[in-house]
């Protein structure tokens, strides 16, 4: 393998984002853009889940980034598939132009978001220039690495924040004046949300952003399975070449904040009852007889004062906070900085999860990790299993600790609202 190119890497330092030929849905051979879009390959949580997405469309771009077979291979060569198909056929048609992309999202809350998608240059964990924040599972990694070999694309970008001086910026400054062109396109996906795409491809503004990014340091606000996956694709090619790089969307988070929600968890296989059970003694735990929205609210104000938990999935709520410190003491790794050994999530895998339960995190016929509350109930009221619904962590207590380079129990937040996927892909060929 061919590793001059690694090597050269390495001695650069900055991020490095690089213009690409968008493939992008033809809308003239679509129903409706909205319809042939999805959330994150790891946020379809509805209880039809990828069957309502097939259903929107035949063109849902969920039949390239979760295809549905009978075995991983069969997946992986019907994603491939498709893909020629639709680039042969003319509905995912590439931009006659390499380019950077002006993305914004926006609903009817005042929420609005702008970033940047582009290709960025693949870095090492050395250099820090993104910084996970979260460990990965090895099966997920495998499974996206196989995906992305099959169909020699990236499918859709992970989001990565960065933070500017709050103040106007040469990129904030271009792209509020892009914003003010007509859009390539526009629409509105079922969740409220309304997404705009535009390209830049004149090259002092491709040089300005570029410039300007190269100064900054990101964080991965959601995508570490697919960051590690660029890595080991990286790593498996020769270099310098299109695996060098990742789709990613950038966020100035001091201009446009993202909202931090937590990540909930399914237990399969663990009803209400026995969980309760196995925290005699060791956890306080109170009945919480309320409707979803009330019990959250009262989750949020037992965390203020230390570790809290609400289980769900026997038609009520159940408050379990006041942890033994003799039993944290026990379970929690003391070789990690306090603001690490205090968190929820923490506290969660390796006291919980290990120690008094006895379930496996990496195991996916054990644990389920599930972006939307009211779905995760809603799976373990009908499976017989146990929701653990978790309060989301400060952006700030995130950033600091990856900072320190101590990685946050994986799934320990959900950052949004994510790119929604269909709207730009990456094929390496062009």
């Amino acid at each position: 393998m061919n590793t001059a190119g690694h090597s050269e890497a390495k001695a650069r330092r900055g991020l490095e984002l690089t213009p690409f030929r968008g493939l992008r849905y033809d809308p003239d051979r679509v129903g409706s853009l909205a319809a042939v879009t999805s959330p994150p390959y790891d946020v379809v949580v509805r209880p039809d889940g990828v069957h309502h997405l097939q259903s929107a469309d035949p063109h849902n771009i969920v039949r390239l980034i979760l295809p549905q077979a009978d075995s991983p291979e069969a997946r992986n060569a019907q994603a491939a598939d498709t893909l020629r198909r639709w680039r042969a056929e003319g509905i995912l048609t590439a931009d006659p132009n390499p380019g950077l992309y002006v993305y914004e999202q926006s609903d009817g809350d005042g929420m609005l978001q702008r970033g940047i998608i582009g290709a960025l240059r693949v870095s090492d964990p050395e250099e820090q220039l993104v910084l996970p924040h979260e460990d990965v599972m090895p099966h997920i990694v495998a499974d996206r690495a196989a995906l992305m070999r099959a169909t020699s694309a990236n499918l859709e970008p992970l989001l990565l924040t960065y933070r500017g001086d709050g103040s106007a910026t040469v990129t904030a400054d271009l792209i509020d004046r892009v914003a003010e062109r007509p859009p390539l396109l526009a629409t509105t996906t079922e969740d409220g949300f309304h997404h705009r795409l535009w390209s830049v491809t004149d090259a002092a503004d491709v040089t300005a952003i570029t410039t300007e990014l190269a100064g900054h340091q990101a964080l991965i606000a959601d995508g570490h399975h697919r960051w590690a996956t660029y890595r080991r694709l990286r790593a498996e090619h020769p270099s310098p070449g299109p695996w060098d790089h990742g789709l990613v969307l950038l966020v100035d988070t001091a201009r446009y904040p993202l909202r931090v929600r937590a990540i909930h968890r399914l237990l399969h296989g663990l009803p209400v009852a026995d969980a309760l059970a196995a925290l005699h003694g060791l956890f306080r735990v109170r009945r919480v007889d309320a409707a979803l929205p009330d019990a959250l609210r009262v989750l949020a104000e037992a965390t203020a004062s230390g570790n809290a938990f609400l289980l769900a999935g026997d038609g009520t709520f159940h408050l379990v906070d006041r942890p033994d410190p003799d039993l944290l003491a026990r379970t929690v790794p003391a070789d990690r900085p306090p603001a690490w050994r205090t968190l929820d999530a923490t506290v969660l895998h390796a006291t919980l999860l290990e120690h008094v339960w006895r379930i496996p995190e990496d195991s996916p016929a054990h644990i389920a990790y599930i972006h939307d509350t009211a779905a995760t109930v809603e799976k373990a009221e009908r499976d017989g299993g146990t929701a653990v619904l978790m309060h989301p962590v400060r952006e700030e207590v995130v950033r600091d600790l990856a900072r320190q380079g101590v990685t946050m129990p994986r799934k320990s937040t959900s950052f949004g609202p994510k790119p929604a996927s269909g709207l730009v892909l990456r094929a390496l060929d062009l």
